[in-house]
């Protein structure tokens, strides 16, 4: 048995970082991120399975919503930010030249932390993508973009009748739902979701979660979720991260019942976070 002196720390090394075999939607590979000086992730390899909820869990500053905003290239608008590594979506290099940035992220589309409608009609909310990608080529056809998109958030029956009413005046529940709507209105192929739940109350939590169960049908979902308990619930896939790294990556179900890294057992069990 190996002893460790006090000002040692023991080195556990990266298990089960890919083991389910899947279609995979997304893909980074060696991914190292840094702030000026700062590194805030190291060499992150994951696959994103399509049609799936991959959950991304860990304790708060460890690098699971820097991760996050890095598939979609939310990280360009920090100057300080820089990136090495690969990201893919369907084996394109999404960091590469030819990239458009503004078509990336229709094609990965992001859910916020908080609800952030627009300040503009519930219609207008929905519609605003759409019309910016010129998805519909008249009126017709766009009426029936944001009845379908709210129809999938499970928001077109609250507010068919209220189509004007300005998308800040729903509840809080709604309003995601709205964003939700927004996200999924211009049909990508995947959406993040940074904490969706976490300025919600429990009811509108749980329509949340029951909406993301209903949506991984159509859309590969990638969240992040402070809460273990949540993860257990909605996704198939979890990935804990730790300080920068990322520690282990399984089905929710193993990763939940049998963790193979001391550091996500103390996680899971509540010993560190």
């Amino acid at each position: 048995m190996t002893c460790l002196t006090p000002t040692q720390t023991p080195v556990f090394p990266p298990v089960n970082l890919n083991p389910v075999a899947k279609d995979i939607r997304m893909r980074s590979e060696k991914l190292n991120v840094f702030y000026g000086t700062t590194q805030a992730l190291f060499d992150i390899s994951l696959d994103i399975p399509r049609n799936q909820v991959t959950a991304l869990i860990g304790p708060s500053g460890c690098g699971k919503s820097t991760f996050l905003r890095c598939l979609n290239r939310m990280n360009d608008v920090i100057e300080s930010c820089r990136i090495e590594g690969l990201v893919q979506l369907d084996q394109t290099d999404i960091y590469g030249d030819s990239v458009d940035v503004v078509e990336l992220r229709a094609s990965v589309g992001m859910v916020f932390q908080k609800p952030n409608p627009f300040p503009k009609s519930i219609y207008d909310n929905v519609a605003y993508g759409p019309r910016i990608h010129g998805l519909a080529e008249n009126r017709e056809e766009l009426d029936h973009i944001v009845m379908e998109s709210l129809e999938q958030a499970r928001l077109f029956d609250e507010v068919k009748d209220r189509m004007q009413d300005p998308g800040p005046s729903l509840s809080g529940g709604q309003q995601q739902r709205l964003c939700i709507a927004r996200a999924i209105a211009v049909k990508p192929e995947v959406i993040l979701m940074d904490e969706p739940c976490s300025a919600l109350d429990p009811i509108a939590t749980a329509g949340i979660e029951s909406l993301i169960d209903d949506l991984k049908d159509a859309y590969t979902i990638v969240m992040v979720t402070h809460s273990m308990q949540q993860a257990a619930r909605v996704s198939t896939q979890t990935a804990y991260f730790h300080m920068g790294h990322l520690v282990e990556t399984d089905t929710t179900e193993k990763v939940f019942s049998d963790p193979q890294d001391p550091r996500t057992r103390d996680y899971i069990s509540g010993r560190i976070g």
